[in-house]
């Protein structure tokens, strides 16, 4: 072999690129020099010279052809072919070829005697490859799972519709797509494909997914239209992943989102028919991979580069109707594609009826679309589209029902459901006796059905994805989706009539799939796959018991999976429908009311939680019928929000009177919902400051639970998680810190990680931890708590500001003051522009801030501060609640920093006595109270009293705590004291 033969330049066109990718690695690896060239005849005149040029580097020319020779038009093709007949012969010893086509090959190209590679395993298309390029077969094995992954290899990850072989042009977009993902190098990228209805983006993106699958590991398509589907398909990612669902579906989002964010795995994620992009934000993760995101959304501009999608080109449109309808002439394309402006949906579906109606005169057809009317085809026009869009879909409805009445039958149907996701299995699964006789003999018969479902498809473009049957001996169809334009066509144009019929039984439909237990995790999947079709199908002003039954389960579904915007959503149509029709009093109205309070609670929206509350408490007073459920629910609902509000004495009132009637009627204290009622109770008087009351039923609760629940029941962690966090305010933090480590462990093991109530028992841990002295690892949990909200809940959450306030203090006591005063700062503004000034969260974050003004030197401002919240504090709560006398604690701090310790003795002097009567003189506020009122009567002169309570302090600090404890070496050295507020969990 000579010396020029050594070189091998490897051709191909962008489509190709994976296939040229991995036969570049191979002749590498047989220790040849390589050259990749991208080669595009598109963009280059049919002249000799242009393929000359690629023959001027030394050795042999690997071409990697593919079906791009359909693309060029008839013109170009015979001008390019004409080219390698005149080039090919002086050079046949250096141009050889493989093909990745599995299309037949025109003769000029058979000219070339490519090597067919695909369909064949790697190692047999690896020795081919090394064959054409005259690249003798080494003498030893080569592991090819080294390198670029072989093309024909689908992804180790995959999920995605199949490929649309009719896909044609679309050229320079997607090489702009490749090019945006491949400029991003390692820092990877979000690309959204951009443009009205119809122009084809999605098919673009399909493209885009099946032409580089060999660039990525992970391949994910979701369906992104309904937020819900989204959401849901996006967490069907963990188990690919090897990820546990964490029950709360947000929180397998964000493991899903982390896995993705660190993995070195290439990834792709489509979100196909984005709309707003705050409804599927949380889906796009960080890290190496590509998001690529179809929409008509230009808002997507700020979270992502964006590449417009017009209409074909009219070339693009010629070449794509001729392929799909090959008796039309060139001109007939042409003159079609500018009746409808070259969009490709219209084109598709025209072409399709041209090609299934094969005597039907084109020229006619394409005047009818031009100039004609769509009632004279049996259709009102609807008037939201071009005259010549309704047009055409009028002469396909026509079609459908004179000559393929199942499938019109079928359609009528299907447009009663979401376009995004058909529900074909629930159709097949369905009972006859929920469809209409015509459709019920349809599906019972499989090859019918799929018949229907493929003659459907093809005049009107949908996309359908088989699966395999039940049985195994078959393919059926499996997934359906309609072009949202056509779906919104189809209803505008049916019979008031057939409208009724068809989604009467595709409520019924849903029904029967209703597996009436939204609290199991199973049937997550299915209420998720439900619930887009709620709305298309009328069940949301449906009047039938069992479709308002499927409603309030799905919504159900949403509180439980801590989908609580959607939830919210959701409720508030329903309770606007229901209200209407059936009452205020109705019994599901009541229940959706009551679940529209919930959400609202959630979401952190309490004045309005509240006003909904009332309303129900108030109506069910005056009605005279009202079930005691239905009390008994609205006030513990009502109560829920109360305490949130800060509103504490009127929460207990309504929980005792909520488990009392819960104890009457629904079979004792010791029945699931009961102990709810009484667990919600024991946390009200924990914020009324009972802490010992609250910890005694705390602890009933959690010893019920485990006998009726077992101890790994997520209530009854819960229980012990309550009762750790008591103890805690109680001063007794050793065996907080023992029940609080072993139920942070179990919550990780049963609910996960990143599940809500895990995350609260993680945040109780960091607490624990820093009230025994180990700061450090309370700072690394409390720091990882507080990120995990931030970006599952965001920074205005509840939940999250409570961890802010906790973290703010915890950065003070290790000396990052400046960090914990803009911390501080922020969550008391927070705190006060969500809840009111005179909240008591509100209250104490503006405490917690005074103390770190005194730090800082700030003397003054923190001591007028400090009185002020003090004030405030008593005015709210009362002055023997334990945060009145904590603020009065750092208020004696800020009287003795500005010199007036007379003032300070005396404040500290009743503090202290008013601690001991709320929490006991061995309580650590006690404690410590009389600890600082030993420095300032020391400072007077009184010594002798002074000496007495400092001996008594460190006695009782040493017992408690014992004597290396960070508060006791601290009242060892005389060290003034502090109280720093903590807001308790609702």
């Amino acid at each position: 072999m000579t010396a020029e033969l050594e070189h091998v330049t490897v051709v191909f066109a962008g489509q190709s690129e994976s296939w040229a990718k991995w036969i570049d690695h191979q002749v590498r690896a047989a220790g040849r020099p390589t050259t990749l060239v991208r080669w595009n005849p598109l963009r280059r005149p049919p002249a000799d010279e242009s393929l000359i040029d690629l023959l001027s580097p030394p050795g042999r020319l690997l071409l990697v052809i593919d079906d791009w020779y359909e693309r060029m038009g008839q013109v170009r093709f015979d001008a390019w072919a004409h080219v390698l007949r005149r080039v090919l012969p002086p050079y046949r010893e250096r141009i050889a070829a493989v093909s990745i086509t599995a299309r037949p090959l025109p003769e000029a190209v058979i000219a070339l005697a490519p090597v067919e590679l695909r369909g064949l395993r790697p190692e047999v298309a690896r020795s081919r490859v090394l064959e054409v390029a005259g690249i003798p077969a080494p003498g030893t094995l080569i592991d090819l799972r080294r390198g670029p992954r072989f093309p024909d290899d689908p992804p180790e990850v995959w999920l995605a519709p199949r490929r649309n072989r009719r896909f044609i042009g679309r050229t320079e977009l997607l090489g702009k797509v490749y090019s945006a993902f491949s400029t991003a190098g390692r820092d990877g990228a979000a690309v959204a494909l951009l443009g009205p209805g119809g122009f084809g983006k999605s098919q673009l993106a399909l493209e885009y997914v099946h032409r580089f699958a060999g660039e990525y590991d992970i391949v994910w398509w979701i369906n992104a239209a309904q937020r819900v589907t989204a959401r849901q398909q996006f967490a069907d990612l963990a188990p690919e992943l090897d990820l546990r669902d964490a029950g709360d579906l947000s929180a397998t989002i964000k493991a899903v989102r982390q896995e993705l964010g660190r993995t070195q795995r290439p990834w792709l994620l489509v979100l196909d028919g984005a709309r707003d992009p705050d409804q599927v934000r949380d889906l796009v993760p960080d890290g190496r991979g590509h998001v690529l995101v179809t929409t008509h959304r230009s808002e997507w501009g700020a979270h992502a580069d964006t590449i417009a999608v017009p209409a074909f080109e009219r070339r693009e449109s010629v070449a794509f109707v001729r392929r799909r309808a090959s008796r039309l002439t060139e001109d007939q394309a042409g003159r079609l594609a500018e009746a409808v402006e070259d969009m490709p949906l219209l084109l598709d579906q025209m072409a399709a009826w041209l090609d299934l109606n094969p005597t039907a005169s084109v020229d006619e057809y394409i005047r009818d679309i031009q100039v004609g009317k769509p009632d004279r085809f049996g259709v009102m026009a609807s008037g939201e589209y071009p005259e010549s869009f309704e047009v055409a879909w009028a002469k396909l409805i026509n079609t459908l029902r004179e000559g393929a009445e199942p499938a019109w039958q079928l359609l009528n149907l299907l447009v009663c459901f979401s376009h995004d996701m058909v529900p074909v299995r629930l159709l097949q699964t369905a009972r006859h006796a929920d469809l209409p006789h015509e459709l019920a003999e349809l599906v019972a018969e499989p090859s019918s059905w799929n018949t229907a479902l493929r003659k459907l498809s093809e005049i009107t473009s949908m996309r359908i994805e088989y699966e395999q049957s039940p049985r195994l001996d078959t393919q059926t169809v499996g997934t359906l989706r309609m072009h949202r334009l056509f779906h919104r066509y189809v209803r505008s144009v049916q019979a008031p009539a057939d409208a009724e019929r068809h989604s009467a039984a595709a409520r019924k439909v849903l029904v029967s799939a209703d597996p009436r237990d939204s609290s199991s995790a199973g049937n997550w999947a299915r209420y998720a796959e439900l619930i887009p079709h709620l709305e298309p199908s009328g069940a949301l002003t449906s009047a039938d018991d069992d479709v308002r039954e499927l409603v309030l389960n799905c919504i159900e579904y949403l509180r439980m999976r801590g989908e609580y915007q959607d939830g919210w959503w959701l409720s508030r149509q329903v309770v606007r429908h229901w209200r209407e029709a059936f009452g205020d009093n109705d019994r599901r109205v009541l229940v959706a009311v009551h679940q529209l309070a919930n959400m609202l609670r959630r979401l952190g929206r309490y004045s309005e939680a509240e006003d909904v509350g009332r309303e129900i408490l108030q109506r069910l007073d005056g009605a005279e019928e009202a079930r005691h459920i239905e009390m008994i629910r609205a006030k513990d609902g009502l109560g829920g929000t109360l305490m949130a509000l800060g509103r504490y004495t009127e929460a207990r009132t309504l929980f005792e009177e909520a488990a009392a009637s819960a104890a009457a009627q629904l079979g004792g204290e010791n029945v699931p919902r009961t102990l709810s009622i009484r667990s919600n109770l024991a946390v009200a008087l924990g914020l009324q400051g009972h802490y010992t009351e609250s910890l005694t039923l705390h602890r009933k609760i959690f010893e019920a639970r485990v006998d009726l629940l077992d101890g790994k029941n997520a209530a009854t962690l819960n229980s012990a998680l309550r009762t750790a966090w008591m103890l805690r305010l109680l001063g007794q933090y050793r065996e907080a810190l023992a029940i609080q480590g072993h139920n942070s462990r179990v919550h990780s093991q049963v609910l996960d990680r990143s599940h809500g109530q895990t995350i609260l028992a993680e945040h109780n841990l960091a607490l624990c931890s820093r009230r025994v002295g180990d700061l450090q690892f309370a700072h690394i949990m409390m720091r990882g708590v507080r990120e995990k909200l931030i970006r599952r809940r965001g920074p205005l959450h509840p939940d999250t500001l409570m961890v802010s306030c906790d973290f703010a203090m915890l950065l003070r006591q290790l000396d990052q003051i400046p960090q914990a005063r803009e911390l501080a700062e922020l969550t008391a503004g927070q705190y006060a522009n969500q809840l009111g000034d005179t909240h008591p969260y509100a209250i104490g974050a503006r405490d917690n801030v005074a103390t770190v003004m005194r730090d800082m030197g700030e003397i003054r401002g923190a001591l007028e501060l400090s009185q002020r919240t003090t004030r405030e504090m008593e005015e709210r709560v009362g002055r023997e609640h334990p945060w009145a006398i904590g603020c009065a604690k750092n208020e004696v701090a800020a009287l003795d920093a500005v010199g007036e310790t007379d003032a300070a003795a005396a404040r500290g002097r009743d503090a202290a006595d008013r601690a001991a009567r709320t929490l006991g003189d061995g309580h650590i506020l006690t404690i410590s109270l009389r600890a600082g009122l030993a420095l300032d009567l020391a400072e007077l002169g009184q010594r002798a009293e002074a000496d007495e309570l400092h001996r008594e302090a460190v006695e009782r600090l040493t017992m408690l705590l014992g004597p290396d404890h960070l508060h006791t070496r601290h009242i060892l050295q005389r060290e003034r004291p502090y109280w720093d507020f903590e807001p308790q969990p609702i």
